[in-house]
């Protein structure tokens, strides 16, 4: 009785159909266990010959094919004749080993997978005698096609299959991948492996392979990817696409030779040749997949994709015309260029999408995710040099001007980062923020493999998704604050906790102590996360025999090594660090603040990312039957129930920072978005809830490249009121620097400056005049109030006759008392309190307040 069918497709190969054959059987197969198809395509050497000798005497059979030549028409020809359930696919050049057919089918016919490949790219395959390019065309192939199939060789032509799998296929199917339409066809549905096998180059005949071919795979890939990007669509986009560049062109040079200003020039020009590209693009480029009217939810979807691509822009027109001074009549056109292909793909996959063959769910979640994660990524590459800093960031840049092994407030990690950045890069905004860019990318890359070890691969994308969009995820990849490095450590422990405690990893253990130290260097909340460690080993009896082995404990040992300098250092210091954060989780005034607690992780979640962590939490029931199902859940509740029990106590007696809960909710992201997916556990309610992370996403993505263009060139019709506090301090600094001088020259003495806050206004101001003027400038606690580290760094003044010169951001800053004696006191012949309007660009931003005294007569 045959087991399995092997398909052979040929085109002249009669120089290798005869040692193929000869090879087959060889083997130590039975001769009735198999069949072998040869379906040729119209070979003009003579191969369907030899194939009929063969036919005479054993299980070979010949079909010829009288239509154009295609490699996957013929293989389902094959596959259609076959009688077996099981098929095996190889090439009949002699670069598939034929040894290797037992081990290709037997996991089939074990039942224990659907799909078995042949690879190249995995441990103990190889490919011999083959050219570089050959090679590389290969890699690049199967790299393309990762993010949507779950195999390294996607390229193969090696494997086997269940038979009925195939008539899942399309019938628009066609090229030399036909590996590629299987997966994809029935992506979600089949359990796939892979096997090594050394792939020889063909010794006689020549290659099939041309550019047509790999065009044509490139074109099948977007396909069935949902996308409509063709060489037909691109051309007639970029014709319509030249015209608009003209549009646009001309209406921003006209606009600014108005003086309009950049801002409104680009958005008014932008506007105007939008509407005209859509306008051709819906009546010619795109009108095999346009209706021929308009659509008003086709025109939303394509305002969406206008909008981000003019605030991704907006972006880039920023950084030519102030960062690289070319005047904006010529930086227009390569902001327009630069914006196109985020047009042009936004058109494709989501304005005109495929829908003849639309992908399966997973597909088109996967497709989004790759889109808006490489968005996400590009907006903060374009803006996060450009954004000026906000006073967290300049008071950490203020650490790494005063080196030291850990600070008052906060670990050194943030600290090490930034001098880091700063020594490479510079200073400015680029090299104090290259290391929360940075933190991020190592962020997204553990709480993926994180996701793909607990659900799958299209999870983990999702996972990536959810990240880069939710207000918790996008802000730590930006901001160059402890949580960076937080974020990176946190999620990289995580990911080694779930490889020791669920998969049982032993060298997991040492990645979690190195990871746990260097996550205490960046905050000391990384903590709670033993703390959920020690709760899920009491739990789960199979991770309690942990605590007989010495692997927690050393890995704990290496985790205190590394945080060994922050130990020194408040040893050093009296321990006054751990006291301070001490003081700060057991005040003394006790406010009752669950209220403010749960507002802070809706904003941190959005709404329908709370209602989602709520259902993942308390509402979804693992099968009892299935350990690891049952496992999976508990990791996931534990590692973030526990730490959010502890920051819930501490909101019923103390009001909680804003961003504390931040990182507990990375260990729930994978299972929030796996159930975007997988409803079938969800209750009707929340199915539809969960329909509205489309429009969550849409509005997230969009809200923070609103913003970023919002505080870097305008937005047109809004005045600058959102952040007249804690923003514009470039501008706000030479103001002040200008208020310096003016006294400098009345008095013919250096001035002090003192930023009227605990570290904010002194460290904004410090980092946009540092290498400038030099200004002596000091904090509040010159006055006996709090200081933070400038305790450390500029303790209280002595009296002196220098003048001083108050700065505060709200006018209540100077005039409040922060100590026991009024300020006043302390000042000789202090002035009235005055202010200044500062501009951007002759546009009012912000106020500025400011006190000019004689001299400081010491605290009394």
């Amino acid at each position: 009785m045959t087991q399995f069918s092997i398909v052979v497709p040929t085109l002249n190969e009669s120089e290798n159909i005869d040692l193929l054959l000869t090879r087959i059987f060889a083997l130590d197969f039975a001769s009735d266990s198999f069949e072998i198809i040869v379906v040729d395509d119209g070979s003009a050497d003579g191969t369907q010959d030899k194939v009929r000798n063969w036919a005479n005497q054993s299980s070979v059979r010949l079909i010829e094919r009288r239509e154009a030549p295609d490699l996957t028409a013929s293989i389902l020809t094959g596959v259609a004749a076959a009688k077996n359930d099981v098929i095996v696919v190889m090439d009949a050049d002699l670069s598939h080993p034929p040894e290797q057919l037992r081990a290709l089918v037997a996991p089939i016919l074990e039942n224990s997978h659907d799909v078995v490949v042949g690879s190249r790219y995995i441990a103990g395959g190889s490919t011999e005698n083959w050219p570089l390019y050959r090679q590389f065309l290969s890699r690049v192939g199967g790299w393309i096609a990762r993010p949507i199939c779950d195999v390294n060789d996607v390229t193969s032509g090696f494997f086997a299959f269940r038979r009925n799998l195939a008539k899942n296929i399309s019938s628009h199917a066609h090229g030399y991948k036909i590996l590629l339409e299987l997966l994809m066809a029935n992506q979600g549905r089949i359990r796939v492996t892979e096997i090594p096998i050394c792939f020889r180059d063909r010794t006689h005949g020549t290659s099939k392979l041309s550019l047509f071919h790999q065009q044509a795979y490139i074109q099948r890939l977007i396909t069935l990817t949902g996308g409509t990007a063709t060489l037909n669509t691109a051309g007639r986009f970029a014709a319509v696409g030249l015209l608009g560049v003209l549009i646009d062109a001309f209406v921003f040079h006209w606009m600014i030779s108005r003086e309009a200003g950049l801002a409104l020039s680009h958005f008014v020009s932008f506007f105007i040749a939008a509407t005209v590209n859509y306008t051709f693009n819906s009546k010619w480029a795109f009108r095999e997949h346009h209706e021929g009217y308009l659509r008003w939810h086709q025109f939303g979807r394509f305002l969406t994709v206008g909008a981000l691509a003019l605030l991704l822009r907006g972006g880039v027109l920023a950084f030519l015309v102030y960062v690289w001074h070319v005047p904006p009549l010529l930086a227009i056109f390569p902001a327009i260029v630069t914006t196109a292909a985020v047009n042009y793909l936004g058109s494709a996959f989501y304005v005109f999408p495929n829908k003849k063959t639309p992908p399966s769910l997973e597909i088109r979640w996967r497709t989004a995710a790759i889109g808006i994660v490489l968005f996400a990524v590009l907006l903060r590459l374009v803006y996060f040099g450009l954004a000026q800093l906000i006073p967290d960031e300049a008071y950490y840049w203020q650490y790494a001007q005063h080196m030291d092994l850990s600070f008052y407030d906060h670990p050194p990690a943030v600290a090490w980062l930034i001098w880091l950045g700063t020594s490479v890069l510079g200073h400015n905004e680029f090299g104090v923020r290259i290391g929360a860019l940075l933190c991020g990318l190592i962020t997204m890359g553990y709480l993926y493999a994180l996701a793909q070890n607990l659900y799958d691969k299209s999870t983990a994308m999702r996972t990536l998704l959810l990240l880069v969009i939710l207000p918790l995820g996008f802000a730590t990849g930006l901001l160059m604050i402890p949580d960076a490095p937080l974020f990176a450590a946190w999620a990289a422990t995580l990911y080694y906790m779930e490889r020791a405690l669920v998969a049982h990893q032993n060298t997991a253990w040492l990645g979690m102590g190195v990871a746990f130290g260097l996550g205490l260097l960046s905050k000391y909340s990384l903590g709670l996360l033993g703390i959920a460690a020690l709760v899920f080993v009491i739990i789960d009896p199979v991770a309690r025999r942990w605590m007989k082995r010495p692997h927690p404990y050393l890995a704990a040992l290496l985790a205190l090594l590394l945080f060994s300098p922050a130990i020194i250092w408040n040893y050093q210091n009296d321990w006054i660090s751990f006291a301070f954060q001490s003081n700060r989780v057991l005040a003394d005034d006790y406010k009752f603040a669950v209220h403010l607690f749960i507002l802070h992780i809706i904003i941190l979640l959005t709404p329908i990312g709370f209602l989602a962590a709520i259902y993942a939490l308390f509402f979804i029931k693992p099968s009892e039957s299935r350990c690891f199902e049952h496992r999976r859940h508990l990791f996931v509740q534990v590692f973030t129930g526990a730490p959010v029990l502890v920051c819930f106590i501490l909101s019923t007696f103390d009001a909680p920072r804003f961003h504390w809960t931040a990182p507990i909710w990375l260990a729930l992201l994978p299972t929030i978005a796996w159930m975007i997916v997988h409803t079938d556990q969800l209750s009707p309610l929340f199915k539809r809830i969960q329909s509205a992370w489309r429009l969550t996403i849409i509005a997230c993505i969009f809200g923070y490249a609103f913003v970023l263009h919002y505080v870097v060139l305008g937005i047109p019709g809004i005045p600058y009121h959102l952040f007249t506090e804690h923003y514009f301090w470039r501008e706000t600094a030479a103001e002040i620097e200008q208020i310096a001088a003016e006294v400098r020259n009345q008095t013919d003495k250096e001035p002090i400056i003192v930023g009227m806050s605990k570290w904010s206004v002194a460290s904004a101001l410090y980092f946009y005049t540092h290498g400038d003027t030099k200004l002596d400038i000091r904090s509040r606690n010159m006055f006996g109030g709090s200081g933070a580290m400038y305790e450390f760094w500029l303790p209280s003044q002595k009296p002196t006759d220098r003048p001083i010169i108050q700065v505060g951001m709200k006018r209540r800053h100077l005039e409040s008392v922060w100590t026991d004696n009024d300020v006043e006191e302390m000042l000789d012949q202090p002035g009235a309190i005055e202010y200044r309007v500062i501009e951007r660009h002759g546009v009012p931003v912000r106020r500025v307040y400011y006190r000019v005294s004689q001299g400081f007569k010491g605290i009394n």
